[in-house]
């Protein structure tokens, strides 16, 4: 088990690397800075038209409503992402993470609009008469056949990382506060979540669909009105908490590392990484989902996907932070 422990940090390591936060951030900066921050200057049509796609025209392709489809992909990231993923972020990289996990939304919501907008428009019919996409689509009916071998890449890597980004941390979790404040034993949890989760994938996408469009918004607005009535209970700390979450995500000196600059790059690698992980922006997955939605246009699908990201990381986590 410690071997195993010690291979997992090294290759996180090395994909939580400089490098790798560069072509995140930098992704999404090109993409923000070619749509001349649209996704930002739009935020309040992005709401409208998520309440408009509750109801999409009639005659639209898909399964579900593009709405249900949001909902479907924020069930995946509101939760542990925004609560133990933040908690962690600023554990590890002090509060500038926090910052840093604002800065990778903004950007971030480029990058969902994109990747949403792709998989609508590249979507395909499968031979049971659904609408089916996502990257692995985008890349091989966008770029052709010859990259048709980085769309199988995607899908196998992507289901991996379905079992340790989102089964496992999710499960796990829950599991873990049960024990610790009820006594439940873990393997009873386990089965129970798995029976619960059985009863909804049997019914497909629709009815995936039809639990997340009335448990989300619930779920999202309940944990809203809780950090609430905790951040008045302590409203007059508010003011110091952002004057030191921006006086971390800047600050040079390394409070534990070993050069000037350490305490900054942590803050923004665990900031980006927890960011991603809460918003899945740049990791594709969201728009396995939204491709599934009733939708004529592309470019709406797009604007709905991208407030998953706003509605995630820049309400909901800055709630927990």
């Amino acid at each position: 088990m410690e071997a195993l422990t010690q291979f997992v940090n090294a290759v996180n390591g090395i994909v939580w690397g400089p490098p790798m936060l560069i072509a995140i951030l930098g992704t999404g900066l090109y993409l923000q800075l070619r749509l001349k921050l649209m996704p930002i200057f739009k935020i309040g049509l992005g709401f409208r038209w998520i309440w408009k796609s509750r109801t999409p025209e009639a005659d639209a392709k898909g399964d579900i409503t593009p709405y249900a489809a949001l909902m479907t992909a924020l069930a995946a990231t509101v939760g542990t992402g925004n609560i133990a993923g933040v908690a962690t972020a600023i554990a590890l990289g002090g509060p500038g993470a926090l910052f840093w996990m604002w800065m990778t939304a903004l950007v971030g919501m480029a990058t969902k609009y994109a990747e949403v907008l792709l998989a609508v428009h590249y979507r395909e019919t499968d031979e049971l008469g659904q609408q089916v996409g996502g990257p692995m689509y985008a890349i091989k009916n966008g770029l052709g056949k010859n990259w048709k071998w980085l769309g199988i890449a995607f899908a196998l890597f992507g289901g991996l990382a379905g079992f340790g980004i989102g089964n496992m941390v999710q499960s796990n979790s829950v599991a873990d506060v049960l024990k610790v404040t009820f006594g439940i034993d873990t393997w009873i949890s386990g089965i129970v979540m798995t029976v619960l989760v059985g009863f909804v994938l049997i019914g497909g996408v629709k009815r995936i669909g039809a639990v997340a469009q009335k448990i989300v918004p619930f779920m999202c607005i309940a944990y809203i009105i809780t950090s609430l009535i905790v951040l008045a209970i302590y409203i007059q700390e508010i003011p110091a908490a952002f004057a030191l979450i921006f006086h971390s995500a800047f600050n040079p000196v390394a409070a534990t590392g070993g050069f000037a600059g350490a305490a900054i790059m942590l803050a923004i690698r665990y900031g980006v990484a927890r960011g991603i992980f809460s918003n899945e922006a740049g990791l594709g997955t969201a728009g396995i989902a939204q491709a599934a939605g009733q939708s004529k246009n592309p470019v709406e699908s797009g604007m709905v996907g991208m407030m998953g990201t706003f509605i995630d990381t820049i309400i909901v986590c800055t709630m927990t932070g």
